[in-house]
């Protein structure tokens, strides 16, 4: 058994219906860049009526049809904000809990010390959260996932999961294991994804490795490590 194998993004999600809302985390094969990428899937009416936008530096989830939200409590927020040389990534609106925990000295961990699973019961849907930190043309990154102590909501377990920038690989976490009623949470660490690839053919393989009914977008991120700039993609099924 190899540890410390790195699977591909088909290994890790192709062929399951609905691994949720995902985070991947990682650097570069030629480690010049630091990729980060969250994609939102749905099976209700209401989670599927949604689109990114990226505006004024950050990006929004956004229904595609106003007319039709049902409840945007769960489902509308900023997914990605920046902080000084801080990028956060969330499924959800601890996005900004994140960005103020930031702005007032917090770290990651204790910025989300205030939040918990999303009330969606039975599902407690886990809330998942990333945070890359570039420093000195290099970065590190964290992931955090906050889910259900017991299948009745009466606690909240919190994991929080440090990494180093290693050229090629990449770590990816999701809300659920498969689809089910109610839907299985995430368990384990973060999997380990090999990122072999530039920002259009990783855009394109994770796009068509998730499942077709269920997918609804994907925002990908190559941020240079010697200038700070970066190149972005969005897919929206919706169009």
């Amino acid at each position: 058994m190899d540890i410390y194998k790195a699977n591909t993004i088909e290994e890790c999600i192709s062929g399951n219906p609905y691994v949720g809302r995902g985070i991947l985390l990682g650097k570069s094969a030629d480690g010049a860049a630091a990729v980060s990428a969250y994609f939102i899937m749905g099976r209700s009416a209401n989670s599927r009526n949604r689109i990114f936008n990226f505006k004024d530096d950050v990006l929004y989830t956004e229904p595609f049809d106003s007319s039709k939200v049902e409840d945007p409590s769960l489902i509308i927020y900023a997914a990605l904000r920046e902080w000084e040389d801080n990028l956060i990534l969330t499924n959800g609106d601890q996005t900004d809990t994140v960005y103020e925990g930031l702005r007032a000295g917090k770290s990651f961990s204790e910025a989300l010390l205030s939040r918990e699973f999303e009330p969606d019961a039975p599902n407690l849907t886990p809330r998942i959260s990333g945070l890359i930190r570039f420093r000195d043309g290099d970065f590190n990154y964290s992931m955090s996932i906050l889910k259900s102590a017991d299948a009745a909501g009466t606690a909240c377990a919190r994991y929080c999961f440090d990494y180093p920038a290693l050229p090629g690989l990449g770590h990816l976490i999701h809300t659920y294991v498969t689809d089910g009623n109610p839907l299985p949470t995430f368990q384990g660490e973060p999997e380990r994804v090999a990122l072999t690839d530039g920002i259009d053919e990783l855009t394109k393989r994770l796009w068509d490795a998730l499942d077709k009914n269920n997918k609804i977008s994907l925002y990908v991120r190559y941020t240079d490590l010697k200038t700070g700039a970066y190149e972005h993609r969005i897919v929206n099924k919706n169009k």
